[in-house]
């Protein structure tokens, strides 16, 4: 028993990271966009700042939360004997359950850009996507699509 823990721990983790974070990116279109018309914008970038996306869980938060549970469980269900064990195994599994949930949410979030763009029409928009590309102040931009779907693009 105490050999499968580590792998068991090691497996969950892995897993906890499984949060799809390609749709972030400027060069990855999802199914609905493609063969669809879009608006096309440009601008020049006035600003670049480093943020982070809290990627959403494939799972909801049950593989960390509940993960954490089990490990916690198991590891509190070493320690003492009798009704110390029991309180031990309850007291493993919550905390467990708090440090599952809050390596998921680590393994989830995406570096990102918050960019501000000068558009040329005189306007001004911020668009934040992952930071797959090296955008810098100055920089011509397109802006392709509207509203909730939009992604920057080099000039």
């Amino acid at each position: 028993m105490k050999r499968f823990l580590p792998i068991a721990a090691l497996s969950l983790l892995t897993l906890a990271g499984c949060a799809n974070t390609s749709g972030y990116s400027g060069d990855v279109y999802s199914g609905n966009q493609a063969k669809t018309s879009q608006s096309v914008k440009l601008g020049t970038i006035a600003a670049v700042r480093p943020v982070q996306i809290q990627a959403d869980s494939r799972a909801g938060g049950l593989l960390g939360s509940g993960g954490g549970a089990i490990i916690g469980g198991l590891l509190g269900n070493q320690v003492g004997g009798g009704s110390g064990r029991q309180l031990a195994t309850v007291v493993g599994a919550l905390g467990g359950t708090v440090a599952g949930t809050a390596a998921e949410d680590r393994a989830n979030r995406v570096d990102a850009l918050e960019m501000e763009i000068a558009l040329d029409d005189g306007s001004d928009v911020v668009v934040v996507q992952r930071a797959d590309r090296d955008f810098q102040p100055g920089q011509r931009v397109r802006l392709i699509g509207s509203g909730a779907n939009v992604s920057v693009a080099p000039y």
